[in-house]
């Protein structure tokens, strides 16, 4: 019985429940093997956690469920750690003691406890691929999901033991550089004369560029020659086009400072302009691609709408593009960083090229008798103005996403100073970041990723609701508790008393749920799973605040609410970690 108690005091009680159960069925002749207990999360009505399994199995071996249910509950080993029930037709109620929440919430009592039970035991080296903008334009409101979205799944899996590569694959190569080129060379233009917003200046050149060249058939054969002679590796044309790299990523690096985000890489597209010679061979070798009107194409006759829709990895004048720098991404990916999984973080329009693209892949890797890492495509939706369109500025143009964060930030600005007029400008303005930047990540991360969204400066900044300005004054609340009574969150807290009254119970149980969250957002690769999760505690804790005084006169019941706020503010400051979002000790 000790053993079974020892056991089930884990971060994740569901998976004690879960082993407990297997291992008892395994030494009975009523269950054989291939029983699944389903654990799960359970009504609160009911208990805890529920295992489902029963039903299933016992429809498959022609049993009555109930009493195949009333058969393990009676094998179990006893434990004051929980009581069990059956409800309907043999769901299996466990219902955790008191004695259990004070267990858990003793031994998962800081930052490292918590980490070192979700370490997964399959730990693997995995890419992630985010942010992605392209060189000499400025980063819209569009890359904005893609780099917090990548950002947050990067912190969980690292959080989780994996090891992480983050590579922002920049769009620096292809036929925008010779049509920015063409225009430069045309107005004469020095890039070390651009002035205080050169990248604006860029974007604004290729505009004017991409306008000669469709009024002027000369100008776009100029403006491919400009292209030709950069491929073909011409010293002023590459001077020119690592300047503008030079600069563009000193626009990207000032919003990445801005938003908390690194890389470990920023291999563009031109990393890979030598490597794309063998794509071909091997693809023709392999009969996996074939030659069509000129150009060399992919199809997929296993698919029923790629078995006519091509892949093309080489247009018919020999250029490469995309599907080939992808290719040659997912094979250096695999031979130099060795990397077990690979994940993409785009629009959702990119669905198609991704799904063929990692066909394309298998059947290569397949007939190279190489291993093909796991390859995931995380793609979301669009953020959407009043007008349930894309949004966009008055002028209908893609809004730029410094604007976005400035603004953010001012109106946050706006709402230290109303609160706290009297803090010095300096501190204002680090409060107005941290609610501001936090503001505009949790809208985002908040929402399932797959779904378009409507922007609101007033929903995503309110007080209440689940907004990341009510999760930072759940934890600036929290820390005005240990303020009041002159101690550290971070301090040993402990008693011998365990919750007992409804909202004591009640915040405990949420707090040892906070494993299945992770587990959950890791699983789907969809942080609002998170984010949902943090917004439930906040509320619990609300309730629990308002319901149970913390400041009371008996020792030990005051010991365990300040336990309790200790560990709220851990987990809540832990998950906001991993979503990006900053937090305050006084809002």
């Amino acid at each position: 019985m000790l053993g079974y108690r020892t056991m089930f005091i884990e971060f994740d009680p569901s998976e004690s429940i879960d082993r407990i159960i297997r291992e008892t069925t395994a030494k009975s002749n009523d269950f054989e093997v291939g029983f699944n207990p389903q654990v799960r999360p359970a009504d609160e009505r009911f208990g805890d956690f529920q295992a489902n399994g029963i039903l299933p199995y016992a429809k498959k071996a022609g049993l009555n469920p109930r009493e195949l249910a009333q058969k393990l509950i009676d094998l179990l080993p006893h434990s004051d750690l929980w009581e069990t029930d059956i409800a309907g037709p043999g769901f299996i109620n466990f219902k955790l003691s008191s004695s259990f929440f004070k267990q858990w919430i003793d031994k998962f009592h800081d930052i490292n406890s918590i980490k070192n039970a979700i370490q997964v035991e399959n730990q693997q080296k995995i890419v992630v691929d985010f942010s992605s903008p392209n060189t000499a334009k400025q980063m819209h409101v569009g890359h904005i999901r893609s780099t917090i979205i990548g950002e947050s799944l990067a912190r969980l899996l690292g959080f989780m033991g994996h090891e992480i590569i983050r590579d922002n694959h920049l769009g620096d190569w292809g036929t925008q550089f010779g049509i920015l080129l063409f225009a430069i060379k045309k107005e004469n233009i020095s890039l070390s004369e651009l002035g205080n917003d050169p990248i604006a200046k860029l974007e604004n050149l290729y505009r004017q560029g991409n306008n000669w060249v469709k009024d002027d058939e000369d100008n776009l054969i100029q403006a491919r020659g400009e292209l030709v002679k950069l491929q073909n590796g011409d010293p002023e044309n590459l001077d020119l086009w690592q300047k503008i790299k030079d600069i563009s990523m000193d626009s990207f690096l000032s919003i990445y400072e801005m938003l908390g985000v690194q890389f470990d890489h920023s291999l563009g597209e031109s990393f890979y302009r030598d490597k794309v010679e063998l794509i071909y061979e091997q693809l023709l070798a392999h009969k996996i691609c074939e030659e069509n009107d000129g150009a060399l194409v992919v199809f997929h006759p296993d698919h029923k709408r790629f078995s006519k829709q091509p892949f093309i990895i080489r247009k018919s004048d020999g250029a490469s593009n995309y599907a080939t720098t992808d290719l040659a991404t997912v094979a250096f990916r695999k031979n130099e960083w060795q990397s077990n999984q690979i994940i993409y973080v785009t629009d959702g329009r990119q669905r198609d090229h991704f799904e063929q693209l990692f066909m394309t892949v298998q059947k290569w890797f397949s007939a190279e008798k190489n291993a093909c890492p796991l390859l995931k495509h995380v793609w979301f939706g669009t953020i959407l103005g009043d007008d349930n369109k894309a949004i966009k500025t008055r002028d209908g143009e893609p809004v730029k996403l410094i604007d976005l964060l400035s603004e953010s930030i001012e109106r946050a600005k706006k709402m230290v100073i109303e609160k706290k007029p009297d803090l010095e400008g300096s501190e204002i303005l680090r409060r107005a970041k941290i609610i501001g930047l936090g503001a505009v990540r949790y809208a985002d991360l908040s929402q399932d990723r797959t779904l378009d969204y409507v922007f609101s400066w007033e929903k995503m900044l309110a007080m209440q609701g689940n907004t990341a300005p009510y999760l930072q004054y759940a934890v600036a609340r929290i820390h005005s508790i240990f303020r009041k009574i002159e101690s550290k969150p971070n301090q040993h807290h402990s008693t011998e008393y365990p919750p007992t009254t409804d909202s004591e119970k009640k915040l405990a149980r949420k707090l040892l749920f906070f494993s299945g969250a992770l587990k959950q957002t890791a699983k789907e690769l969809k942080p609002h799973f998170l984010g949902t999760y943090l917004y439930e505690l906040a509320t619990e804790f609300s309730s629990f605040y308002n319901q149970s005084k913390v400041m009371v006169e008996e020792k030990e019941i005051k010991s365990l609410r300040i336990l309790l706020c200790a560990r709220t503010l851990t987990v809540l400051e832990i998950g906001l970690n991993i979503l990006g979002i900053d937090t305050l000790e006084e809002m």
